[in-house]
């Protein structure tokens, strides 16, 4: 593997907080990557909600799908910028292993909840769970990362001036330079996900018909790609143009983002990693015209998908059932299984902390059949597809 002068090395990583011996055929960050793979909350990533309560239909996209597509482009970009593939690949598989049940709503739900005991924050979780709650080596905690791949899960999307408890807490046990920025490769990371989930989500809302291939074209940059798209195969079954536009849209995307990142680059012209965390602005990046673009996608998904009935139907008995869950478990934590109540401590705000993390880790549809097994009937829109 060539790598660009401002690429991750792994011979120059800082290695881990537990030291282990190297393993052979494999560098520091293809580990990180297979460790992620097969970690538990990897797994539990296929029953957690992306837009759709999963599993809401076969076709639509999950945590699990979203991350392996978001791997996808990630590896792209960084293989054409000269970057550390498997690295990138490792922050992209793992980014949304903190999201609780519900996606978003979830995450609303536990944030309100637990605001008294230092709020709730996926990003951090993700930080916890690879640090302390998978529990598959004999040794430690976690799974014992590398420094590089803990930092790019913790600022891929930037510095972070003022970390929450629980990201303070990670960087006082193993310092992450919080308030630099992170790695190209981390930079990557974050991009990718917002072409995947622009572009997944606007093929799923088709898909489900929330909304219609003409009302897309209210969005000037999906017209003009589905021009293209047409101009390109005059001929096409109509069935399959759709996705053709989303192929086209991501290639755009991705071209983009190539374009502008080499002429930041050129502009600094860094010669190393720690050049890039000191550079003082994002180097990936989509360019002015295209931020505009990716902005008006944003917000039709937001107005035609996001805030759906279908949708906004569901957000009701998922808020139910997480706001359900924290408030018995916190009042009765021996309701919890598999030894959570046993190990709940007395005091707050450590109390409360542990019912969340036993919350954050379910799936979606595990938190349904807890809530009805603990707290009473729900019923949810569509339920024969779940």
């Amino acid at each position: 593997m060539t790598l660009a002068p401002y690429a991750t090395n792994p011979g120059r990583s800082r290695g881990r907080q537990h030291p282990q011996p190297p393993s052979e055929g494999r560098d520091p960050f293809q580990r990180d990557r297979d460790r992620i793979i097969h970690a538990t909350a990897f797994r539990r990533l296929k029953h957690k909600t992306q837009v759709f309560v999963s599993p809401d239909g076969d076709h639509f996209r999950t945590r699990l799908t979203h991350s392996l597509e978001v791997a996808q482009i990630g590896r792209v970009i960084a293989r054409t910028l000269g970057l550390h593939e498997d690295l990138t690949e490792a922050l992209c598989l793992g980014h949304d292993l903190g999201h609780p049940p519900f996606g978003h709503v979830g995450e609303d739900v536990l944030t309100v909840a637990m605001q008294p005991f230092g709020g709730f924050d996926h990003n951090a979780n993700t930080l916890r769970i690879v640090t302390r709650f998978e529990q598959r080596y004999a040794d430690f905690d976690g799974l014992n990362l590398t420094w590089e791949t803990l930092e790019g899960l913790a600022k891929h999307n930037g510095p972070i001036y003022e970390p929450t408890w629980a990201l303070a807490e990670i960087d006082a046990a193993y310092p992450l330079d919080l308030a630099s920025y992170a790695s190209l490769e981390a930079q990557v990371a974050a991009l990718a996900d917002d072409i995947a989930y622009d572009n997944h989500d606007l093929d799923d809302g088709l898909r489900a018909g929330l909304f219609t291939l003409e009302q897309a074209m209210e969005v000037p940059f999906v017209a003009e790609t589905w021009e293209m798209v047409q101009a390109r195969f005059p001929n096409g079954a109509p069935d399959r143009l759709p996705a053709e536009l989303v192929r086209h849209q991501i290639g755009r995307m991705v071209g983009d983002v190539l374009a502008e990142t080499r002429r930041r680059l050129a502009e600094i012209k860094p010669g190393s990693v720690e050049d890039v965390r000191a550079a003082g602005r994002t180097l990936v990046a989509f360019s002015p015209p295209m931020t505009r673009c990716e902005r008006d996608l944003k917000t039709f998904l937001r107005t035609h998908m996001y805030a759906h009935p279908y949708n906004l139907d569901i957000r009701r008995p998922a808020r139910e059932v997480v706001a359900g869950l924290f408030a018995r478990f916190h009042a009765d934590p021996d309701a919890m299984p598999d030894g959570w109540g046993a190990t709940t401590p007395a005091a707050e705000p450590a109390r409360a902390r542990h019912v969340a993390d036993f919350i954050a880790g379910m799936t979606d549809r595990y938190a349904i059949r807890t809530y009805r097994r603990v707290v009473g009937a729900i019923e949810f829109p569509g339920e024969g597809l779940i």
